[in-house]
């Protein structure tokens, strides 16, 4: 992800959440050391984003969004195998995210790739009193599914 990307990614993002991260919300996550953006692009088009941490012992996903007009066409999927195919390269043991509670639809998603709720993280949004549901996928679950 590059500056030139932020119109598409942030059109993206206003059209998938109802709490939309902004222009300096994308900065102030690309600064960081060890953050990672990536896009995902059809037909020399962006249509989607990913933005990820490298923490010690894990990577963290901070945002994923696929445009609606290009959904259900494997594109989120093929982000997110990408981002679970790092962990064995990079050396950490799990991939972590958040999900918005009243967000079936991405813990279906994310389940469907392995994914596990661990936990429920209360008044977890600062936007909302909305609560969130951890999810973790184990790098050894992966190794486990792709032997299979």
């Amino acid at each position: 992800m590059i500056r030139r990307d932020m119109a598409a990614v942030l059109r993206i993002e206003s059209r998938s959440f109802e709490f939309p991260w902004t222009d300096d919300d994308f900065v102030a996550a690309l600064r960081r050391r060890n953050c990672i953006g990536m896009v995902a692009e059809h037909e020399n088009r962006i249509v989607g984003h990913m933005i990820y941490d490298l923490e010690p012992n894990r990577l963290r996903l901070l945002n994923i969004a696929v445009c609606p007009d290009h959904r259900r066409i494997d594109i989120g999927s093929h982000l997110m195998r990408k981002l679970i195919s790092k962990l064995s390269l990079s050396g950490r043991d799990s991939l972590a995210l958040e999900v918005r509670e009243t967000n079936v639809a991405a813990q279906l998603f994310f389940r469907s790739l392995g994914f596990r709720a661990v936990s429920i993280l209360r008044d977890y949004y600062d936007q909302s009193d909305e609560d969130a549901y951890a999810f973790v996928i184990r790098a050894n679950q992966v190794a486990e599914t792709s032997a299979v």
